[in-house]
């Protein structure tokens, strides 16, 4: 259903908007595909680069795909140059995966999150308001749950208690979608992800920092105690949802008043399956271990250290995915293991590059 489409996918260089682009190279035909990322400096651009060269690759008629690709190097914030590309290609499906990241750093630097995260987001809205799309697809995050001790999460729960930054512009973008769709009629789709890990992912999550650090024999700091719970959501399962969700935007219909109604939906994309975070430490250095990451008699007790809460996190995260299971038949399955013995294995792969 994707076939012919013309598709926009901003944040093309991060990790889960450049898997999805190459899923897409692999399952579309006479796809239009214009990817587009700042490639900032959040965390190391040799790995953005990293995942832009294997998008090339992948792009190439050899390695079957029969559409058209572009990349387009710009920042969300620069409407000039996003109303161009609208103008030029007259997308169909815009899935916006392009947002500035994590938790902790919304903390210290809040300018960079209202740029991309607010101020970006409207210009995306505004753009597929002047060139009408299909569908508009657009990452949410599980931390606009905030400290719900109601567990699992629901997309049906009150979600008005951010306890972070970052966490209140995923909110915001799902409260200006909701707003766009009802006024213009644009369908639009919020994916609330959870804890996306795999190979060639973000360095600032705690898998990657994690090897970073053991690898150079330094000490890692695993937070509340180990006492948190995690719905982490392997980057394969991830894709998958979001490329069904692409296929299957809300239906536009009229309200009883005659105006439209917002044709507007948001799902949870998690594992519906929480892990501790000391289980989740202990299967990731045996599966490093596993790899030839780490050495055979790696003594992981001396390297880690039990501490308290950092500001801005949650002590749990947990997917309630009917809704996703309803609408589409779909539901996340990798096993912990599978995934992080998929990521120390290209993790060896890579550092030896």
């Amino acid at each position: 259903m994707l076939d012919n489409k013309r598709i926009l996918v901003t944040g093309s260089a991060g990790f889960i908007g450049s898997n999805l682009v190459k899923k897409l190279f692999k399952d579309t035909h006479g796809a239009v595909i214009v990817g587009f990322d700042s490639v900032n400096d959040y965390y190391d651009v040799s790995l953005k680069e990293y995942r832009l060269g294997e998008l090339e690759k992948s792009s190439k008629p050899e390695s079957g795909f029969d559409g058209t690709y572009e990349f387009v190097r710009g920042n969300l914030a620069d409407r000039r140059l996003l109303f161009s590309l609208f103008e030029k290609y007259r997308f169909d499906i815009v899935v916006n995966l392009a947002a500035q990241a994590g938790v902790r750093y919304s903390i210290t630097n809040p300018d960079v999150y209202i740029e991309s995260n607010i101020i970006g987001f409207f210009n995306i809205l505004e753009a597929c308001r002047k060139y009408p799309v299909e569908h508009l697809v657009y990452a949410s995050s599980s931390s606009v749950y905030g400290g719900n001790k109601k567990v699992p999460f629901s997309v049906e729960d009150k979600v008005d208690n951010p306890v972070s930054l970052y966490a209140a512009t995923k909110k915001s973008n799902e409260l200006l979608a909701h707003a766009y769709s009802k006024l213009y009629n644009i369908p639009s789709t919020g994916l609330r992800f959870f804890t996306v890990y795999g190979p060639a992912g973000r360095p600032d999550m705690a898998y990657f920092s994690f090897t970073n650090k053991l690898i150079k024999g330094e000490t890692i700091k695993i937070f509340n105690y180990g006492n948190c719970l995690r719905d982490f959501t392997y980057i394969d399962d991830i894709v998958r949802g979001v490329e069904l969700v692409m296929q299957k935007a809300p239906e536009k219909a009229d309200g009883e008043d005659g105006l439209p109604l917002a044709p507007y939906r948001v799902y949870n994309i998690g594992n519906n399956r929480p892990e501790s975070l000391l289980d989740f430490v202990q299967i990731l250095s045996e599966e490093l271990v596993a790899a030839g990451v780490l050495p055979a008699d790696f003594d992981f007790e001396a390297h880690k250290e039990l501490v308290p809460m950092q500001p801005g996190d949650v002590p749990a995260t947990y997917a309630d995915t009917s809704a996703l299971e309803r609408d589409f038949g779909f539901k996340p399955s990798t096993s912990l293991r599978t995934g992080l013995s998929a990521f120390a294995k290209w993790y060896k792969e890579y550092e030896s590059v």
